[in-house]
């Protein structure tokens, strides 16, 4: 059943969590949780920035990863995955790891970037610590993430470390 969040949102205020309704296309109410407005929304932003010219709008593509990864208490490392004209083909969310590291895999990266015909890749993962400052393995992961990738022709943008309200560019701090 699909869902019009936007025509009617409405909160009640109590002790209890917030308790939100949504009218769907047949005109009917439901209760839905706060989890399943913000779902939607990151839906709504990755549409978004799919197809879009990330380039262009370096800001927006900052805003719509810290709201995907600036909450989580485990680090996940994701790629956005850019066309030859740097457009957005897709952002995935690659590895899940504990409060302070994720294994990364070059070669699943390597596998993706075929499956879809990526030409560039901005590389992404959050510090739930709340410090944006990337560590040394962060350093070497790049460096081995952009040798294994430039083999097959795929440039890396960019690596953004998310931490709470900060997003840090490798590629601004001459990291990369």
């Amino acid at each position: 059943m699909s869902h019009d969040l936007i025509s009617s949102s409405v909160s009640f205020h109590s002790s209890q969590p917030t308790v939100l309704l949504v009218r769907d296309v047949a005109g009917d109410y439901r209760q839905i949780g706060a989890d399943q407005v913000l779902q939607a929304a990151q839906q709504v932003l990755l549409e978004r920035v799919r197809g879009s010219d990330v380039l262009s709008s370096p800001q927006f593509v900052r805003d719509y990863l810290r709201m995907r990864l600036s909450g989580l208490e485990h680090e996940i490392f994701a790629v956005v995955h850019l066309d030859s004209q740097n457009r957005v083909i897709d952002y995935v969310e690659m590895f899940r790891g504990s409060v302070s590291q994720t294994s990364v895999y070059p070669r699943e990266v390597v596998r993706e970037c075929i499956l879809r015909n990526s030409a560039g890749l901005l590389l992404v993962h959050n510090h739930p610590s709340g410090s944006a400052q990337p560590s040394r393995a962060d350093e070497v992961l790049t460096q081995t993430l952009k040798t294994a990738l430039s083999l097959i022709d795929v440039r890396v943008l960019d690596h953004l470390i998310v931490a709470g309200s900060d997003t840090l560019s490798m590629a601004e701090r001459g990291l990369m």
